[in-house]
């Protein structure tokens, strides 16, 4: 709840301190006081829009600030708790908000700097606020159907819908961009298969280049090599002046040495391994001579294939260890793009089965949101009786479709608020009702109907009793009084019979102080009290019987008021 509101320089608000209790809480006083500027401050606490207008003439800054009492185990704490602005185990929040003159408006939360939209999201589950013609929140379908649901206590099982509903919509969006993906591997894959063929053609070994260019280079120079071969042969055996004939001079000079000398026996063998060689190397010449091939068509097949293995070189990284490694890689992309239609199938299958999750959960959904708005329907008219409206006849209609497609977050339905204000007339949409009164005794009824469940702590009625009194504004009053058990309840009024419910009772008044015009605020109890309500009954002059009304007002007020639930018994 909100327990504390300090305010300074906020209009004709200069300084004002106010400390409030649970319960059923009125704001009075003369017209222009001051009382609807108060309720603005506190809109602007929770996220409403600030202007420099708000500022007081002739200051820089107003400044706002809010502490809240925020009840044990409320969703609102865990929010507050994963932004890290309060403690796990802490329930107060302090909500300070100052408007400047210069446009650098803050935000803090707890002491901590916060964006404004932060306040915006906090600012519905701490305050609902309703005035004559700007109620918040339960005209908009969403929030109809939120009441419904809260009515039939149905938030568990729509969270089970909504955890099924996004799984579904993720896995769909998942499919589509697999799908899109699939479409773009068709495209990879040709381009794949068609660089691999190229490949596979080309049918590369490692160092193939390298030998084909000394191929090149012999198959060039096959008439130069093969004279060389045939010069060097021919000066091994010539039969006068070649290497053998004169080694086999050397060996039997040698030999005939060795004969008179043994130590020469080893020289013998030195001169016969040598003639050995040279007759080998003369073999290898001439093997070597009947080898080279100057056949040029030859020479064309490797010119073509190494203008092949350069081609590829270029495209696939400059080396033909590159290519080969770029010919390994493909192969492993189309084997493994070859399973993208088992992944999809998959998916197909994912789809179906949380499909149908989501069409089950949303037809239970919907079979006790009908039993919901059944019972809340007769809870509603139940309490508009209470509110002297006996001849308004309220409706809750479900909208429900039957394809998946059409479902959103909330289900397969949307709900409608129906009124009628008078008897035989058709019902028609809450938010065409054009009466400020009846649609604030409307407001009233929905909210004393939903006031076990509503778990928004703090309520604010802003003059929703304008065009109302007499009995009238005694059954508000009432009712107020008793939606004060479940919520804090503040309400600015002109009425005596409401203010004259209320738990506490605060005043505000103008007054001028060196030519500057402020407001003050003050508690009333006895006969302060009294005087206000008299004051109230009767204008500026306040006798002796309106003061004994204004007393008997309070004294009724004291009274002990049991509401009745949806079943009839006393809550």
């Amino acid at each position: 709840m909100l327990t504390e509101l300090r305010i300074s320089n906020f209009a004709v608000l200069e300084q004002l301190e106010l400390s409030i209790d649970a319960g059923f809480s009125v704001l009075t006083g003369e017209t222009g006081a001051g009382k609807s500027l108060l309720i603005d401050a506190i809109t602007l606490l929770v996220g409403g829009r600030a202007s420099s207008d708000h500022i007081r003439s002739g200051q820089e800054e107003a400044n706002l600030e809010a502490a809240f009492h925020i009840p044990s185990g409320h969703p609102i704490l865990h929010k507050l708790h994963s932004q890290g602005i309060v403690e796990l185990d802490d329930t107060q929040l302090i909500v300070r908000r100052v408007i400047a003159r210069s446009g650098r408006n803050r935000v803090y939360l707890n002491g901590i700097m916060s964006p404004v939209h932060v306040l915006e999201e906090l600012g519905g589950t701490l305050i609902d606020i309703h005035g004559q013609h700007d109620q918040q929140s339960l005209l908009q379908s969403s929030s109809q159907l939120d009441a419904v649901d809260a009515f039939g206590h149905l938030h568990e099982l729509r969270e089970q819908y909504r955890s099924a509903y996004r799984d579904w919509v993720q896995l769909r969006h998942t499919r589509e961009e697999l799908t899109e993906k699939i479409r773009d591997t068709a495209q990879r894959a040709d381009y794949l298969a068609f660089q691999r063929q190229e490949l596979d053609d080309a049918a590369l070994s490692a160092g193939e280049d390298e030998a084909l260019q000394a191929e090149r280079r012999r198959l060039g120079s096959s008439r130069k090599l093969g004279e060389l071969a045939a010069v060097a042969q021919d000066r091994i055996q010539t039969d006068q002046n070649g290497i053998l004939p004169s080694l086999a001079l050397v060996e039997r000079a040698v030999e005939e040495l060795s004969l008179i000398d043994p130590d020469m026996q080893e020289t013998v063998r030195l001169v016969a391994d040598a003639k050995v060689l040279v007759k080998e190397a003369a073999d290898c010449l001439r093997d070597y001579a009947d080898r080279l091939d100057s056949d040029p068509g030859r020479l064309l097949e490797v010119e073509d294939r190494l203008a092949l293995i350069q081609r590829l070189k270029k495209k696939f990284g400059g080396t033909l260890e590159a290519v080969m490694d770029a010919h390994t890689r493909m192969i492993t992309e189309l084997d493994g793009l070859e399973h993208s239609d088992e992944e999809l199938d998959r998916y197909d299958s994912l789809i179906l089965e949380r499909h149908r999750e989501v069409v089950r959960l949303a037809g239970i959904l919907s079979t006790q949101r009908k039993d919901a708005a059944k019972r809340m329907t007769t809870a509603v008219r139940r309490e508009l009786g209470a509110l002297l409206m006996g001849d308004t006849q309220f409706a809750v209609r479900l909208i429900t479709t039957d394809e998946a497609d059409d479902y959103g977050l909330e289900g397969a339905d949307r709900a409608e608020f129906l009124l009628s204000t008078n008897r035989g007339e058709p019902l028609k949409a809450l938010s065409r009702v054009a009466s400020g009164g009846e649609l604030s005794r409307v407001m009233l009824a929905l909210k004393s109907a939903l006031a076990g469940v509503d778990r928004v702590p703090v309520i604010i009625f802003d003059e929703i009793d304008t065009g109302v009194g007499g009995a009238v504004a005694a059954a508000i009053g009432k009712r107020l009084k008793a939606l004060g058990r479940f919520h804090q309840v503040l309400c600015v009024t002109h009425l005596p019979q409401v203010a004259s419910q209320a738990d506490h009772h605060w005043c505000l008044e103008k007054q001028s102080v060196q030519k500057r015009t402020s407001t003050t605020v003050k508690k009333l109890s006895g006969v302060a009290r009294e005087t206000e309500i008299a004051r109230m009954l009767g204008g500026e002059k306040i006798t002796r019987k309106v003061r004994e009304t204004a007393a008997e007002l309070i004294g009724e007020a004291k009274e002990s008021y049991a509401p009745t639930t949806e079943t009839g018994e006393a809550r």
